[in-house]
């Protein structure tokens, strides 16, 4: 089983089953018209905090209009037809799971995500926050716990050793993250462990060589996870 195969499987089973394109949907972000002009594009994107926007045209996807586009245009007050011969069109469909949603906005560079039927029929769209928002909703973000984060060499990567070493302390993996880079051989393996208090698993974890490069857990002043967490949602917010 290759790594990228297994890190799909190794998340939880209600985030796989539930955050599909469709259920992500936000009804905070009206579509444009084609009609529309471009200060009310302009207008739009300030009052919903995103830098992109869709575009529809007899209800029809035409595609993304972006603010930096916008910007680059004196005639703003023409519609967008007119201001547009042609807009990019991004999207993804109502079946597409939340990974594939967030690589096409990655790639695209977006703030928002057109979501289309089968028959590219518009639904709606999400957003860059409201994904964010999504994820924090999920059970292994909101549930109580630590954060331990491991340096592996890539052909020593066990994740049922690993299990077995948190579960030999009366504990469970919440949830786990992988990252890898083409360039090293190393990965960072990110647990959520439903304990607070974390220092015996971390000695466990050392006694079998593993590094623990990171850890995030209550302190006697706070929670540095919360902490964290507020901070960006905080910044979100802005």
């Amino acid at each position: 089983m290759t790594l990228q195969k297994y890190e799909v499987r190794n998340e939880i089973t209600t985030l796989v089953a539930t955050m599909r394109a469709l259920a992500l949907i936000t009804d905070e972000i009206p579509p444009l018209k084609h009609t529309d002009s471009g200060e009310k594009a302009l207008r739009w994107m300030d009052e919903f905090k995103v830098s992109h926007l869709p575009v529809l045209k007899n209800d029809n996807f035409v595609g993304v209009i972006s603010e930096a586009d916008l910007l680059d245009k004196l005639a703003l007050e023409d519609s967008l037809d007119t201001l547009f011969n042609h807009l990019p069109r991004p999207y993804v469909l109502e079946t597409a799971h939340v990974y594939d949603v967030l690589k096409r906005m990655e790639e695209s560079k977006l703030s928002i995500m057109p979501v289309l039927d089968s028959e590219e029929k518009y639904l709606g769209c999400t957003s860059i926050f409201h994904l964010l928002t999504s994820f924090a909703n999920t059970g292994s973000i909101k549930d109580t716990g630590g954060i331990i984060v491991l340096e592996i060499n890539e052909h020593d990567y066990s994740m049922a050793q690993i299990a077995q070493i948190v579960e030999s302390n009366n504990a469970r993996i919440l949830s786990s993250y992988i990252m890898s880079s083409p360039d090293s051989t190393k990965i960072e393996v990110t647990l959520k462990i439903n304990q607070l208090e974390l220092s015996r698993i971390i000695r466990t974890f050392e006694r079998y060589d593993y590094i623990v490069k990171e850890t995030f857990q209550k302190d006697a002043s706070d929670n540095d996870i919360q902490i964290r967490f507020d901070s960006l949602m905080n910044y979100l917010n802005i």
